[in-house]
């Protein structure tokens, strides 16, 4: 039953409140039928989400069975966390705001009837996050690209991803996983993407270092056309243009399409070759060897190698091991626990490469050494060790 503006009147004398000192316009609630709290489940946006949707585009919730749930943007993640009120908040259609209303003094009070829809004492809140891509290279890896395959080979489709299979299965939105399909040096093969096997895409990066050398071209110039000429016989044309994208930057002089291969990636990728197979590398050794590897006219240092080895100074003789960001846990505090198992005591020029990727917006590394590591001192060198008592 709607109440009548002279029972809200009364209602506010009852009340002892002045009717001046209120809004002109006065909301009478209802609930409407079958109304309950499972009914809507309420979110909590930002001015940028909220532009987002109000432009036509749409939000979309990520994440398997086993996994917390993620909110994605076309090009940012979110988690979802439950947020509780001790108020109680109604669902009210059309329901008119104070910046909706006229300031008007003189004008006399309206009874507005609007009816809730649903209400909730509680409501999604969004923080942005890293996306969860350490599953991307796990799935990729069921069925790595290997080349050209046997006859029929191509027709299996067990162990390979669409863009569509891995939107629904990683937790990210698509402009970060594009990025990260491309970090990964990923490839689109016949409708699906496809690591290349690691030996493979050593294979296609030596054929053409190896033209490069034959042709006494510089490494800042190499003319894509007469490159996939040559090579072409030997390994599918667009294999050959993928690793010149991987391993070096386009650029197009007098209408020709040339690459300026990058020294810093042909040395990295080189040097992952020769330390994946063995567990510790004898350093002077390594870098002896390392050195006679890369092509003739490029030149190795150890900062190529942040991320993804590590060097034990302390050992006798020096050793250099394989140690890859991708293959460390996602979580901050699994990835300091990891870290300070494998070593209890780290310099922070050596913990850095591994923990850069974990910084939020605004956040840096000495701010995530600061609440998960301790600081001392060790022959005069500063080193950081673990809060928390781990097994080694």
């Amino acid at each position: 039953m709607s109440r009548t503006l002279e029972e809200v009147q009364a209602t506010i004398q009852i009340a002892k409140l002045k009717e001046n000192d209120l809004q002109n316009t006065i909301h009478c609630l209802t609930f409407g039928e079958s109304v309950s709290s499972g009914d809507y489940c309420l979110m909590e946006l930002d001015d940028t989400l909220c532009k987002h949707i109000e432009a036509g585009k749409s939000l979309v919730i990520r994440g398997d069975q086993d996994e917390r749930a993620v909110l994605c943007s076309e090009d940012k993640t979110y988690d979802l966390k439950i947020a509780d009120t001790s108020n109680l908040l109604l669902l009210v259609p059309g329901c008119l705001t104070p910046d909706h209303l006229t300031t008007d003094n003189q004008a006399s009070s309206q009874l507005v009837h609007a009816q809730i829809w649903g209400f909730s004492n509680s409501y999604w809140e969004l923080r942005k996050r890293h996306p969860k891509l350490k599953k991307l290279k796990r799935l990729l890896m069921e069925n790595p690209y290997e080349g050209p395959g046997i006859s029929g080979q191509e027709d299996v489709t067990e162990g390979k991803y669409t863009m569509g299979d891995l939107l629904e299965r990683i937790q990210a939105s698509e402009e970060e996983l594009e990025a990260q399909l491309q970090t990964i040096h990923a490839c689109e093969v016949n409708g699906y993407w496809r690591l290349l096997d690691f030996d493979y895409e050593m294979k296609l990066l030596g054929h053409i270092t190896q033209l490069v050398d034959s042709e006494s071209w510089s490494f800042s110039k190499v003319p894509l056309r007469v490159s996939l000429e040559e090579l072409g016989c030997l390994e599918p044309q667009e294999m050959i243009e993928h690793s010149l994208n991987c391993y070096g930057r386009r650029y197009t002089d007098n209408d020709e399409v040339f690459f300026a291969l990058n020294e810093d990636k042909v040395c990295r990728a080189t040097a992952q070759m020769l330390l994946q197979n063995a567990a510790k590398f004898n350093l002077a050794e390594f870098q002896e060897v390392w050195q006679q590897s890369v092509p003739d006219g490029m030149g190795t240092r150890l900062d190529q190698l942040k991320s993804l080895a590590l060097v034990d100074r302390s050992s006798k003789p020096e050793t250099i091991s394989l140690l890859r960001v991708e293959d460390l846990p996602e979580d901050t505090l699994e990835r300091f626990t990891h870290l300070f198992t494998m070593r209890q005591k780290w310099t922070e020029e050596d913990i850095t490469p591994y923990i850069q990727d974990l910084c939020g917006e605004k956040q840096t590394t000495g701010a995530l050494l600061t609440k998960y590591a301790r600081l001392s001192t060790q022959n005069g060198i500063k080193v950081f060790n673990s809060r928390r008592l781990v097994a080694t």
